[in-house]
Protein backbone atom coordinates (compact mmCIF):
# COMPACT_ATOMS: atom_id res chain seq x y z
CA UNK A 1 0.00 0.00 0.00
CA UNK A 2 1.36 3.42 -0.98
CA UNK A 3 2.30 5.88 1.73
CA UNK A 4 0.90 9.41 1.48
CA UNK A 5 4.43 10.82 1.81
CA UNK A 6 5.30 9.13 -1.49
CA UNK A 7 2.05 10.04 -3.21
CA UNK A 8 1.81 13.78 -3.93
CA UNK A 9 -1.90 13.56 -4.83
CA UNK A 10 -2.82 11.90 -1.55
CA UNK A 11 -0.63 14.35 0.36
CA UNK A 12 -2.50 17.22 -1.31
CA UNK A 13 -5.87 15.78 -0.32
CA UNK A 14 -4.73 15.36 3.29
CA UNK A 15 -3.51 18.95 3.24
CA UNK A 16 -6.87 20.09 1.84
CA UNK A 17 -8.69 18.48 4.75
CA UNK A 18 -6.30 19.93 7.33
CA UNK A 19 -6.70 23.40 5.80
CA UNK A 20 -10.49 23.25 5.55
CA UNK A 21 -11.52 21.17 8.57
CA UNK A 22 -10.71 23.14 11.72
CA UNK A 23 -12.16 23.78 15.18
CA UNK A 24 -14.27 26.95 15.44
CA UNK A 25 -16.08 28.45 18.41
CA UNK A 26 -19.25 30.20 17.26
CA UNK A 27 -20.52 31.13 13.82
CA UNK A 28 -17.51 31.88 11.66
CA UNK A 29 -18.68 35.23 10.26
CA UNK A 30 -19.04 36.99 13.66
CA UNK A 31 -15.90 35.13 14.74
CA UNK A 32 -13.99 36.57 11.77
CA UNK A 33 -14.99 40.05 12.92
CA UNK A 34 -14.02 39.19 16.51
CA UNK A 35 -10.62 38.01 15.28
CA UNK A 36 -10.01 41.27 13.43
CA UNK A 37 -10.96 43.20 16.58
CA UNK A 38 -8.68 41.07 18.75
CA UNK A 39 -5.75 41.55 16.37
CA UNK A 40 -6.30 45.32 16.24
CA UNK A 41 -6.54 45.56 20.04
CA UNK A 42 -3.35 43.53 20.45
CA UNK A 43 -1.41 46.44 18.93
CA UNK A 44 -2.74 48.90 21.51
CA UNK A 45 -2.15 49.65 25.16
CA UNK A 46 -4.76 51.17 27.43
CA UNK A 47 -8.52 50.93 27.67
CA UNK A 48 -10.57 50.42 24.51
CA UNK A 49 -12.93 53.39 24.09
CA UNK A 50 -14.51 52.84 20.69
CA UNK A 51 -14.77 50.31 17.86
CA UNK A 52 -15.79 50.93 14.27
CA UNK A 53 -16.16 48.15 11.71
CA UNK A 54 -17.24 47.77 8.11
CA UNK A 55 -18.18 44.37 6.71
CA UNK A 56 -19.25 42.91 3.37
CA UNK A 57 -22.99 42.46 2.74
CA UNK A 58 -22.65 38.67 2.98
CA UNK A 59 -20.79 38.86 6.26
CA UNK A 60 -23.50 41.16 7.60
CA UNK A 61 -26.13 38.65 6.41
CA UNK A 62 -24.47 35.80 8.27
CA UNK A 63 -23.84 37.80 11.43
CA UNK A 64 -27.14 39.54 12.09
CA UNK A 65 -29.09 36.71 13.67
CA UNK A 66 -26.58 34.43 15.38
CA UNK A 67 -25.76 34.23 19.09
CA UNK A 68 -22.16 35.01 19.99
CA UNK A 69 -20.70 32.34 22.33
CA UNK A 70 -20.70 33.18 26.01
CA UNK A 71 -22.59 36.46 25.60
CA UNK A 72 -26.24 35.51 25.26
CA UNK A 73 -26.45 38.30 22.67
CA UNK A 74 -27.05 38.27 18.94
CA UNK A 75 -25.20 40.12 16.21
CA UNK A 76 -21.90 41.50 14.99
CA UNK A 77 -21.40 44.44 17.42
CA UNK A 78 -21.08 42.21 20.48
CA UNK A 79 -18.63 39.98 18.57
CA UNK A 80 -16.47 43.01 17.76
CA UNK A 81 -16.58 44.24 21.37
CA UNK A 82 -15.76 40.92 23.03
CA UNK A 83 -13.07 40.20 20.45
CA UNK A 84 -11.32 43.48 21.21
CA UNK A 85 -11.64 43.20 24.99
CA UNK A 86 -11.15 39.48 25.59
CA UNK A 87 -10.35 37.64 22.36
CA UNK A 88 -7.17 35.67 21.73
CA UNK A 89 -5.59 37.15 18.57
CA UNK A 90 -3.53 34.00 18.04
CA UNK A 91 -6.42 31.50 18.23
CA UNK A 92 -7.89 31.87 14.74
CA UNK A 93 -11.49 30.66 14.60
CA UNK A 94 -11.31 29.90 18.34
CA UNK A 95 -10.64 33.56 19.16
CA UNK A 96 -13.55 33.72 21.63
CA UNK A 97 -12.96 30.37 23.29
CA UNK A 98 -11.31 31.72 26.43
CA UNK A 99 -12.93 35.15 26.64
CA UNK A 100 -13.12 36.07 30.37
CA UNK A 101 -16.45 36.89 31.97
CA UNK A 102 -15.10 40.34 32.83
CA UNK A 103 -14.28 41.02 29.18
CA UNK A 104 -17.76 39.95 28.08
CA UNK A 105 -19.33 42.26 30.66
CA UNK A 106 -17.08 45.13 29.58
CA UNK A 107 -18.00 44.48 25.95
CA UNK A 108 -21.70 44.71 26.77
CA UNK A 109 -21.12 48.03 28.56
CA UNK A 110 -19.19 49.39 25.58
CA UNK A 111 -22.04 48.30 23.32
CA UNK A 112 -24.69 49.84 25.59
CA UNK A 113 -22.83 53.17 25.57
CA UNK A 114 -23.08 53.33 21.78
CA UNK A 115 -19.34 53.00 21.25
CA UNK A 116 -19.48 50.04 18.85
CA UNK A 117 -20.55 50.61 15.26
CA UNK A 118 -20.76 47.98 12.50
CA UNK A 119 -21.87 49.01 9.00
CA UNK A 120 -21.89 47.50 5.52
CA UNK A 121 -18.93 48.24 3.27
CA UNK A 122 -20.25 49.31 -0.12
CA UNK A 123 -19.10 48.84 -2.75
CA UNK A 124 -17.32 45.66 -1.71
CA UNK A 125 -15.66 43.28 -4.14
CA UNK A 126 -14.88 40.61 -1.54
CA UNK A 127 -17.63 38.26 -0.35
CA UNK A 128 -15.82 37.83 2.97
CA UNK A 129 -14.54 41.19 4.19
CA UNK A 130 -14.18 43.00 7.49
CA UNK A 131 -12.28 46.13 8.42
CA UNK A 132 -12.07 47.01 12.12
CA UNK A 133 -10.58 50.05 13.83
CA UNK A 134 -10.14 49.89 17.60
CA UNK A 135 -9.53 53.12 19.53
CA UNK A 136 -8.04 53.95 22.91
CA UNK A 137 -7.56 57.43 24.36
CA UNK A 138 -4.05 57.63 22.89
CA UNK A 139 -4.03 55.55 19.71
CA UNK A 140 -5.90 53.45 17.16
CA UNK A 141 -5.22 50.29 15.18
CA UNK A 142 -6.95 48.80 12.15
CA UNK A 143 -7.09 45.28 10.76
CA UNK A 144 -8.56 44.04 7.48
CA UNK A 145 -9.53 40.40 6.97
CA UNK A 146 -10.67 39.50 3.46
CA UNK A 147 -11.02 36.56 1.12
CA UNK A 148 -11.24 34.01 3.95
CA UNK A 149 -12.34 34.03 7.58
CA UNK A 150 -8.81 34.28 9.01
CA UNK A 151 -6.88 35.84 6.10
CA UNK A 152 -5.38 39.06 7.42
CA UNK A 153 -4.56 41.38 4.53
CA UNK A 154 -3.67 44.66 6.26
CA UNK A 155 -2.68 45.99 9.70
CA UNK A 156 -2.23 49.67 10.55
CA UNK A 157 -1.47 51.59 13.73
CA UNK A 158 -2.08 55.33 13.85
CA UNK A 159 -2.08 55.40 10.06
CA UNK A 160 1.23 53.56 9.72
CA UNK A 161 1.07 50.32 7.74
CA UNK A 162 2.49 47.43 9.77
CA UNK A 163 1.53 44.65 7.37
CA UNK A 164 0.22 44.51 3.82
CA UNK A 165 -0.50 41.12 2.26
CA UNK A 166 0.27 42.42 -1.23
CA UNK A 167 3.78 43.36 -0.19
CA UNK A 168 4.31 40.32 2.03
CA UNK A 169 3.12 37.63 -0.39
CA UNK A 170 5.62 34.92 -1.25
CA UNK A 171 5.52 32.46 -4.19
CA UNK A 172 5.94 29.61 -1.70
CA UNK A 173 2.42 30.28 -0.44
CA UNK A 174 0.96 29.10 -3.74
CA UNK A 175 2.87 25.84 -3.45
CA UNK A 176 0.76 24.98 -0.40
CA UNK A 177 -2.55 25.77 -2.11
CA UNK A 178 -4.88 22.82 -2.66
CA UNK A 179 -6.25 22.49 -6.18
CA UNK A 180 -9.40 20.43 -5.80
CA UNK A 181 -10.23 20.98 -9.47
CA UNK A 182 -7.46 18.49 -10.28
CA UNK A 183 -9.44 15.66 -8.72
CA UNK A 184 -12.59 13.71 -9.47
CA UNK A 185 -15.11 12.22 -7.10
CA UNK A 186 -13.88 8.76 -8.09
CA UNK A 187 -10.36 9.71 -6.99
CA UNK A 188 -11.69 10.93 -3.64
CA UNK A 189 -13.39 7.58 -3.09
CA UNK A 190 -10.23 5.68 -4.02
CA UNK A 191 -8.18 7.85 -1.68
CA UNK A 192 -10.55 7.45 1.28
CA UNK A 193 -10.64 3.67 1.04
CA UNK A 194 -6.93 3.15 0.28
CA UNK A 195 -4.90 5.77 2.14
CA UNK A 196 -3.10 4.39 5.23
CA UNK A 197 -5.25 4.79 8.33
CA UNK A 198 -2.44 6.41 10.29
CA UNK A 199 -2.42 9.29 7.81
CA UNK A 200 -6.09 10.14 8.31
CA UNK A 201 -6.76 9.22 11.93
CA UNK A 202 -6.84 12.92 12.80
CA UNK A 203 -10.29 13.22 11.19
CA UNK A 204 -11.77 11.35 14.16
CA UNK A 205 -11.43 14.64 16.06
CA UNK A 206 -14.44 15.80 14.03
CA UNK A 207 -16.53 13.04 15.57
CA UNK A 208 -15.30 13.94 19.06
CA UNK A 209 -15.89 17.70 18.81
CA UNK A 210 -19.18 17.64 16.92
CA UNK A 211 -20.41 14.70 19.00
CA UNK A 212 -19.81 16.67 22.19
CA UNK A 213 -21.57 19.68 20.68
CA UNK A 214 -24.54 17.44 19.82
CA UNK A 215 -24.75 16.18 23.41
CA UNK A 216 -24.62 19.76 24.65
CA UNK A 217 -27.47 20.68 22.30
CA UNK A 218 -29.61 17.93 23.83
CA UNK A 219 -28.60 18.85 27.38
CA UNK A 220 -29.77 22.47 27.31
CA UNK A 221 -32.26 24.61 25.39
CA UNK A 222 -30.19 26.37 22.73
CA UNK A 223 -31.71 28.44 19.94
CA UNK A 224 -34.83 26.81 18.53
CA UNK A 225 -33.74 23.52 20.22
CA UNK A 226 -34.73 21.50 17.13
CA UNK A 227 -32.86 18.40 18.26
CA UNK A 228 -34.33 18.23 21.75
CA UNK A 229 -37.81 19.06 20.39
CA UNK A 230 -37.63 16.14 17.96
CA UNK A 231 -36.36 13.92 20.76
CA UNK A 232 -39.32 14.85 22.97
CA UNK A 233 -41.74 14.12 20.13
CA UNK A 234 -39.98 10.80 19.61
CA UNK A 235 -40.49 10.03 23.30
CA UNK A 236 -44.18 10.93 22.92
CA UNK A 237 -44.53 8.46 20.08
CA UNK A 238 -45.09 11.12 17.41
CA UNK A 239 -41.82 10.23 15.70
CA UNK A 240 -40.37 6.80 15.15
CA UNK A 241 -37.41 5.52 17.16
CA UNK A 242 -35.36 4.74 14.09
CA UNK A 243 -32.11 5.58 12.38
CA UNK A 244 -33.51 8.48 10.32
CA UNK A 245 -34.89 10.21 13.41
CA UNK A 246 -31.63 9.68 15.29
CA UNK A 247 -29.69 11.22 12.41
CA UNK A 248 -31.96 14.27 12.41
CA UNK A 249 -31.95 14.68 16.20
CA UNK A 250 -28.23 14.38 16.78
CA UNK A 251 -27.23 16.48 13.80
CA UNK A 252 -29.74 19.25 14.57
CA UNK A 253 -28.75 19.28 18.25
CA UNK A 254 -25.15 20.09 17.39
CA UNK A 255 -26.30 22.97 15.19
CA UNK A 256 -28.67 24.16 17.95
CA UNK A 257 -25.78 24.44 20.38
CA UNK A 258 -23.48 26.12 17.90
CA UNK A 259 -25.98 28.71 16.71
CA UNK A 260 -27.37 29.19 20.20
CA UNK A 261 -24.09 30.41 21.68
CA UNK A 262 -22.47 27.32 23.21
CA UNK A 263 -18.80 27.87 24.06
CA UNK A 264 -17.78 24.44 22.76
CA UNK A 265 -15.90 24.25 19.44
CA UNK A 266 -17.41 22.76 16.31
CA UNK A 267 -15.20 21.03 13.77
CA UNK A 268 -15.89 23.21 10.76
CA UNK A 269 -15.69 22.46 7.05
CA UNK A 270 -14.88 25.11 4.42
CA UNK A 271 -15.13 27.85 7.03
CA UNK A 272 -18.51 26.80 8.40
CA UNK A 273 -19.34 25.00 11.62
CA UNK A 274 -22.74 23.91 10.32
CA UNK A 275 -21.12 22.40 7.25
CA UNK A 276 -18.69 20.55 9.48
CA UNK A 277 -21.52 19.30 11.69
CA UNK A 278 -23.55 18.17 8.67
CA UNK A 279 -20.59 16.36 7.13
CA UNK A 280 -19.89 14.62 10.44
CA UNK A 281 -22.89 13.70 12.54
CA UNK A 282 -24.99 11.66 10.06
CA UNK A 283 -21.90 9.54 9.32
CA UNK A 284 -21.19 9.07 13.05
CA UNK A 285 -24.78 8.00 13.81
CA UNK A 286 -24.84 5.45 10.99
CA UNK A 287 -21.36 4.14 11.88
CA UNK A 288 -22.50 3.56 15.47
CA UNK A 289 -25.63 1.79 14.23
CA UNK A 290 -23.55 -0.50 12.04
CA UNK A 291 -20.96 -1.17 14.75
CA UNK A 292 -18.10 0.21 12.64
CA UNK A 293 -14.59 0.42 14.05
CA UNK A 294 -12.44 3.56 14.23
CA UNK A 295 -10.76 2.95 10.90
CA UNK A 296 -14.06 2.54 9.05
CA UNK A 297 -15.40 5.69 10.67
CA UNK A 298 -12.24 7.63 9.80
CA UNK A 299 -12.41 6.60 6.14
CA UNK A 300 -16.10 7.48 5.90
CA UNK A 301 -15.55 10.85 7.59
CA UNK A 302 -12.60 11.55 5.32
CA UNK A 303 -14.73 10.87 2.25
CA UNK A 304 -17.59 12.95 3.64
CA UNK A 305 -15.46 15.98 4.47
CA UNK A 306 -13.44 15.75 1.25
CA UNK A 307 -16.61 15.52 -0.86
CA UNK A 308 -18.02 18.56 0.95
CA UNK A 309 -14.78 20.46 0.29
CA UNK A 310 -14.74 19.27 -3.33
CA UNK A 311 -18.24 20.61 -4.00
CA UNK A 312 -17.81 23.79 -1.96
CA UNK A 313 -14.59 24.54 -3.85
CA UNK A 314 -16.79 25.19 -6.91
CA UNK A 315 -19.07 27.59 -4.98
CA UNK A 316 -18.64 31.19 -3.83
CA UNK A 317 -17.44 31.30 -0.21
CA UNK A 318 -20.87 32.68 0.75
CA UNK A 319 -23.92 32.65 -1.50
CA UNK A 320 -27.69 32.21 -1.60
CA UNK A 321 -27.26 28.43 -1.64
CA UNK A 322 -27.46 26.81 1.78
CA UNK A 323 -24.16 24.95 2.00
CA UNK A 324 -25.52 22.54 4.60
CA UNK A 325 -27.04 20.81 1.59
CA UNK A 326 -23.68 20.31 -0.12
CA UNK A 327 -22.07 19.23 3.16
CA UNK A 328 -24.84 16.65 3.48
CA UNK A 329 -23.92 15.37 0.03
CA UNK A 330 -20.57 14.59 1.60
CA UNK A 331 -22.36 12.78 4.41
CA UNK A 332 -24.36 10.80 1.85
CA UNK A 333 -21.09 9.74 0.22
CA UNK A 334 -19.57 8.69 3.55
CA UNK A 335 -22.65 6.75 4.65
CA UNK A 336 -22.99 4.99 1.32
CA UNK A 337 -19.33 3.97 1.49
CA UNK A 338 -19.91 2.45 4.94
CA UNK A 339 -22.83 0.36 3.72
CA UNK A 340 -22.06 -0.37 0.11
CA UNK A 341 -18.62 0.93 -0.77
CA UNK A 342 -19.21 1.28 -4.50
CA UNK A 343 -18.54 4.44 -6.46
CA UNK A 344 -21.75 3.89 -8.45
CA UNK A 345 -23.92 3.96 -5.33
CA UNK A 346 -22.07 6.99 -3.96
CA UNK A 347 -22.66 8.84 -7.24
CA UNK A 348 -26.33 7.94 -7.20
CA UNK A 349 -26.75 9.14 -3.62
CA UNK A 350 -25.22 12.53 -4.43
CA UNK A 351 -27.33 12.88 -7.59
CA UNK A 352 -30.44 12.06 -5.54
CA UNK A 353 -29.58 14.86 -3.13
CA UNK A 354 -29.03 17.34 -5.95
CA UNK A 355 -32.49 16.42 -7.22
CA UNK A 356 -33.95 16.88 -3.73
CA UNK A 357 -32.56 19.91 -1.86
CA UNK A 358 -30.64 21.85 -4.51
CA UNK A 359 -32.79 24.98 -4.16
CA UNK A 360 -32.55 25.58 -0.41
CA UNK A 361 -31.57 29.20 0.20
CA UNK A 362 -29.23 30.64 2.81
CA UNK A 363 -30.96 33.56 4.52
CA UNK A 364 -28.17 34.23 6.98
CA UNK A 365 -26.75 32.42 9.96
CA UNK A 366 -29.35 32.05 12.71
CA UNK A 367 -30.99 29.56 15.05
CA UNK A 368 -33.14 28.32 12.16
CA UNK A 369 -29.99 26.91 10.53
CA UNK A 370 -30.54 23.83 12.69
CA UNK A 371 -33.75 23.18 10.73
CA UNK A 372 -31.91 23.34 7.42
CA UNK A 373 -29.19 21.09 8.84
CA UNK A 374 -31.73 18.47 9.97
CA UNK A 375 -33.53 18.65 6.61
CA UNK A 376 -30.25 18.15 4.74
CA UNK A 377 -29.27 15.25 7.00
CA UNK A 378 -32.64 13.59 6.39
CA UNK A 379 -32.24 14.07 2.65
CA UNK A 380 -28.83 12.42 2.82
CA UNK A 381 -30.25 9.29 4.44
CA UNK A 382 -33.20 9.15 2.04
CA UNK A 383 -30.83 9.55 -0.91
CA UNK A 384 -28.59 6.77 0.39
CA UNK A 385 -31.53 4.39 0.76
CA UNK A 386 -32.60 5.11 -2.82
CA UNK A 387 -29.07 4.50 -4.10
CA UNK A 388 -28.84 1.20 -2.21
CA UNK A 389 -32.01 0.17 -4.03
CA UNK A 390 -30.37 1.16 -7.34
CA UNK A 391 -32.80 4.07 -7.67
CA UNK A 392 -31.57 7.47 -8.75
CA UNK A 393 -32.75 10.78 -10.16
CA UNK A 394 -31.88 10.54 -13.84
CA UNK A 395 -30.31 12.93 -16.30
CA UNK A 396 -33.76 13.55 -17.77
CA UNK A 397 -34.89 15.37 -14.63
CA UNK A 398 -34.14 18.96 -13.68
CA UNK A 399 -30.52 20.01 -13.19
CA UNK A 400 -29.35 16.45 -12.56
CA UNK A 401 -27.19 14.95 -15.32
CA UNK A 402 -26.33 11.34 -16.06
CA UNK A 403 -22.80 12.07 -14.85
CA UNK A 404 -22.48 13.04 -11.18
CA UNK A 405 -19.60 15.42 -11.91
CA UNK A 406 -21.81 17.33 -14.34
CA UNK A 407 -24.64 17.34 -11.80
CA UNK A 408 -22.31 18.97 -9.27
CA UNK A 409 -21.18 21.52 -11.86
CA UNK A 410 -24.79 22.34 -12.70
CA UNK A 411 -25.64 22.91 -9.04
CA UNK A 412 -22.59 25.09 -8.48
CA UNK A 413 -23.29 27.09 -11.65
CA UNK A 414 -26.68 28.05 -10.22
CA UNK A 415 -25.12 29.21 -6.96
CA UNK A 416 -22.28 31.06 -8.68
CA UNK A 417 -24.39 32.82 -11.30
CA UNK A 418 -28.18 33.14 -11.15
CA UNK A 419 -28.46 32.73 -7.37
CA UNK A 420 -26.26 35.80 -6.90
CA UNK A 421 -29.37 37.83 -7.74
CA UNK A 422 -31.26 35.86 -5.10
CA UNK A 423 -28.49 36.61 -2.62
CA UNK A 424 -28.78 40.35 -3.18
CA UNK A 425 -32.54 40.18 -2.67
CA UNK A 426 -32.11 38.22 0.57
CA UNK A 427 -29.60 40.77 1.87
CA UNK A 428 -31.95 43.62 0.93
CA UNK A 429 -34.84 41.99 2.83
CA UNK A 430 -32.68 41.34 5.89
CA UNK A 431 -31.17 44.84 5.88
CA UNK A 432 -34.62 46.41 5.83
CA UNK A 433 -35.39 44.68 9.14
CA UNK A 434 -32.53 46.43 10.95
CA UNK A 435 -33.92 49.34 12.95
Amino acid sequence: MANSEMNPAWAELIRAVKQNVKPAVGCTEPVSLALASALAASHLAGRVTRIEARVSPNLMKNGMGVTVPGTGMVGLPIAAAVGALGGDPHAGLEVLKGAPVEAIAAGKLLLASGKVKVTIQEPCEEILYTSVTVYTEEASASVVISGAHTRVTRIEKDGVVLFDAKEAAHPAENAQACHMERFTLAQLVEFAQSVPFEDIGFILDAALLNGELSREGLRAQYGLHIGSTLQRQQDRGLMAKDLLTDIMIRTAAASDARMGGACLPAMSNSGSGNQGITATMPVVVVAEHLGCDSEQLARALMLSHLTAIYIHHQLPSLSALCAATTAAMGAAAGITWLIDGSYQSISMAISNMIGDVSGMICDGASNSCAMKVSTSAASAWKSVLMALDNSSVTGNEGIVANDVEQSIRNLCALASQSMQHTDRQIISIMSSKVG
